[in-house]
């Protein structure tokens, strides 16, 4: 039955909204101008001709593009034709995508035409039977447009259950092979009402989004679906992630809500900062930040400097988007650093999603905003389990349906969550946890720091103690002994890392996150005795 589902969702843009823009950076940087209407004609015709390949209900559909309006057009083909869409992340390694394609079953393959290398690694690995190109096609490949062409114009999606599976997504494989999530129609329609709420991100048809964090990854955070349903404006970025294409972008289409990881945010403040009369940003309601923890330093330094409103959030491949950091009533009159106090933690959960911690003597810990423990989550959109991955799934999930998300958090009154860790990455040091994103932060906000990374190191005393990397700015320098002091009146001196080792640029993870993982594997060498 036709209720909670995508093609719900798409139908009402082009009733609705059908003139609303669509605008998407070509490969050549141009910039290409449709509509919702125009989307939503072209995805129902791409629809039938998906189906005219012979797929059947619940056939996967694996994706290697992109932001751009194809790949749009792609977010609701599949799922208007009740298959499943699978955005892979081409920044992964190719064994990776391998074990991920065959892993999901996956049986056709659209790509950019500047992919064809990656899926000539991965050809005799992967078990798809059909191959669509974007661009220009050869041997047996299909192209884009040609596909188009041979769909029927003016084919209708049939009755679809809002619980079966619309898409599918999988984790970034840092702690081992990468685990895939099943992602509903239902779970799709859900998150982006609640994400249009007041008082979360407040989406609405005068808004112009544009959603830096990449279609492949969480599903840009379930925005071309919320833009959809409300009608909203969407400018999807291409492969120009730069700080200053992007800044192009928010100046040239007045973009009104944009979100990303802090990587990229910690670029575009660089560029505002030298020049920040540069672009003109003054449409721009807001920034999100998720993927990992902004430093206070960034969060102040948008505020204070530009007055842009850059706003914590937090998500998983698991779920999306979880918690927002905007504040609530109580706090709207609070003084300036009272807010930002909130303001700097990952936010409060969003409307339907229910949050606690775990503490290590297996109760839970209290929200007082100091007792720490692992969060555990749930909620219509968070995933129940793993694809075909029953060990996983138990490790991961609590007898009574609770997602364990591996972040050590506190949790403050009002639902405020901080996270001070990832479960993997804490450091325990003497029997006490050490926070690196507190660390991570504290040196970051040196104005000679441009990028920092905290990991644990073994240590015959105290069992892990605290290493730094960091990178400084062009031009800029400063010795550990300088870190540590400008650091110290900001945490307890024992948390202070005896080790700080300067490098040119730190490593990232395919998803634009400080690639912990390589850090360990350069910096293995414990801290002696003594230390």
């Amino acid at each position: 039955m036709d209720e909670l589902t995508i093609p719900a969702m798409l139908r009402r843009a082009e009733h609705y909204s059908p003139d609303r823009p669509v605008v998407s950076r070509e490969p050549d940087r141009s910039l290409h101008h449709t509509t919702w209407g125009e989307i939503g004609r072209r995805a129902r015709r791409l629809s039938s001709a998906l189906l005219g390949l012979g797929l059947t209900p619940g056939a996967r559909v694996a994706t290697l593009c992109w932001s751009h309006r194809q790949h749009l057009e792609l977010y609701f083909a599949a799922p208007l034709a009740g298959l499943a869409l699978h955005p892979l992340n081409p920044r992964l390694h190719v064994d990776d995508l391998a074990y991920i394609a065959t892993h999901a079953g996956d049986e056709i393959l659209v790509l950019d035409e500047g992919f064809l290398p990656i899926y000539e690694q991965i050809r005799d690995a992967t078990p798809f039977r059909q191959v669509i190109v974007i661009g220009s096609a050869t041997g047996d490949a299909i192209g884009y447009e040609d596909l188009l062409a041979g769909g029927d114009p003016d084919w209708q999606p049939g009755p679809i259950d809002e619980h079966s599976t619309a898409l599918v997504g999988f984790t970034s494989g840092t702690t081992g092979r990468p685990k895939g999530v099943e992602v509903s129609h239902r779970a799709v329609a859900l998150h982006g009402l609640s994400t249009a709420l007041q008082g979360w991100l407040g989406i609405s048809d005068t808004d112009v989004l544009l959603p830096v964090v990449p279609m492949y990854h969480a599903l840009a955070w379930g925005w071309p679906y919320t833009a959809a349903l409300l009608g909203a404006e969407i400018v999807l970025p291409g492969p120009f992630l730069d700080p200053e294409s992007l800044l192009e972008l928010f100046d040239s289409e007045r973009v009104t809500l944009t979100g990303g990881v802090p990587t990229i945010w910690m670029g575009v403040l660089r560029i505002l900062d030298t020049n920040p009369a540069r672009f003109d940003l003054s449409a721009m309601r807001a920034i999100l930040s998720g993927g990992s923890t902004a430093p206070a330093s960034m969060i102040t330094g948008y505020g204070e400097r530009h007055r842009l409103n850059l706003v914590h959030t937090w998500g998983m491949s698991e779920l999306m988007m979880g918690t927002i950091a905007g504040l609530s009533a109580d706090l709207h009159q609070a003084p300036h650093q009272e807010q930002l106090r909130h303001r700097l933690k990952q936010g409060r959960p969003m409307p339907f999603v229910e949050i606690r911690a775990r503490s290590e003597d297996s109760g839970f810990a209290p929200w007082d905003g100091e007792s720490m423990g692992e969060l555990e989550i749930r909620g219509p959109w968070v995933a129940t389990e793993y694809l075909d991955s029953p060990e996983a799934s138990a490790e991961q999930w609590t007898d009574d349906g609770w997602f364990r998300t591996g972040d050590i958090v506190t949790i403050a009154p009002g639902g405020y969550i901080e996270i001070a860790d990832r479960a993997k990455d804490v450091v325990k040091s003497g029997g006490e946890w050490i926070s690196t994103p507190t660390l991570e932060g504290a040196l970051m906000a040196h104005p000679a720091v441009a990028e920092a990374a905290v990991i644990g190191v073994g240590d015959e005393r105290w069992g892990e103690r605290p290493l730094a990397v960091v990178a400084f700015h062009p031009g800029s320098s400063a010795t550990a002994e300088e870190l540590r002091e400008f650091m110290a009146p900001r945490m307890a001196r024992w948390w202070l890392p005896e080790r700080i080792e300067i490098v040119e640029t730190l490593p990232k993870t395919a998803v634009g996150k400080f690639d912990k993982v390589a850090l360990r594997r350069r910096f293995t060498a414990p801290i002696g005795a003594g230390s």
